[in-house]
């Protein structure tokens, strides 16, 4: 019999066989067993402690520092203004059939953190119209612990979007969320692809793994699937595998993780990223050799439930094609 991992010896068999009949035992393996090493550094104070979303002393610090100047109510409220963005795509390569395609792209939601902002985002996406919905990760709010409040919510937004939906885990979100998500409805592109298609026509959408803190992406499997010169798309919860995904052939990668800085100076300058990107893919638009890509600042917020000059969104992506 094979041991479990430390950490995680409270994982049902259920749950273990439901991942690795999902993911194939290798994969699903190796995420339970990188999950409960970085769980047993965060409880034990180790590397993983000191990330700025684990060391809840510089939260407290934040938060005050945010009340002495009078900010903190003000950056509350602003928690609650999601915009809805529109953005058109250029796309060479896009099938005929896929003209005028709408993307309705979510990221960073952080359901469990801040239920007011939870209700303002499912207020926005009942009103939005578009043909697939995306999910770029991080549903709870902590990168540890419990995550039942997560999925509680979590399906309260599900409710209230449109088939089809599909999504990539974040570095906030663990394996065994995977099941219940795909059981509201949700399906998972974990290192895969799937096919859309449309009047005949299709294109090719790949997920990774989480390739910012737990390090388990694997760009060759996403697209091993994916026929040569095929229009595909990738979902990544972080940019910072832009290159990997320029060199595969995506023409368009959607992503978050940064939240545009969250906390910004006037004008959108973000103080950090948390990201290893070039600052120019923290958020909105942007292009690496012949591949798009667009990076969300997200709907949700994390370590402080407060937004500076970096209101939070949604994005509709409309797919145009650049060719004559």
């Amino acid at each position: 019999m094979v041991s479990l991992p430390a950490g995680l010896i409270t994982m049902n068999h259920k749950t273990r066989e439901q991942l690795e009949k999902r993911l194939g035992r290798v994969h699903a393996r190796l995420r339970i067993g990188i999950e409960a090493d970085f769980e047993a550094r965060v409880f034990g104070h180790g590397i993983n402690f000191f990330h700025i979303e684990n060391w809840y002393s510089i939260h407290s610090v934040i938060r005050n520092s945010l009340r002495a100047t009078g900010l903190y109510n003000r950056g509350q409220r602003n928690t609650l203004d999601i915009q809805v963005r529109h953005h058109d795509l250029s796309l060479s390569g896009l099938p005929k059939a896929f003209e005028g395609y709408r993307i309705l792209h979510i990221s960073d939601l952080h359901v469990d953190r801040n239920i007011p902002a939870t209700d303002a985002l499912i207020r926005k996406i009942r009103e939005i119209d578009y043909d697939l919905c995306v999910l770029t990760g991080d549903y709870r709010g902590k990168t540890f612990g419990p995550y039942d409040a997560a999925l509680n919510e979590m399906r309260r937004v599900r409710q209230h979007l449109k088939d089809p939906v599909y999504a990539v885990l974040g570095n906030h979100d663990t394996i065994q969320m995977v099941p219940e998500l795909e059981d509201m409805g949700i399906r998972l592109l974990l290192n895969e692809s799937t096919v859309i298609e449309r009047e005949g026509e299709h294109i090719f959408l790949a997920g990774i793994d989480d390739a910012h803190y737990y390090r388990v992406d694997n760009m060759e499997k996403a697209a091993h699937d994916i026929p040569e010169d095929s229009f595909s798309i990738l979902l990544s919860h972080t940019p910072e595998i832009y290159k990997q995904a320029a060199h595969a052939a995506f023409k368009l990668i959607l992503c978050g993780h940064t939240h545009g800085g969250q906390i910004c100076l006037p004008g959108g300058i973000p103080v950090t990223l948390d990201s290893r990107c070039p600052r120019h893919m923290g958020s909105g638009p942007w292009q690496y050799q012949d591949m798009v890509g667009y990076t969300t600042v997200g709907a949700g917020t994390s370590v402080v439930s407060v937004r500076l000059n970096c209101p939070p969104e949604v994005v509709v992506h409309q797919l145009r094609s650049a060719d004559d």
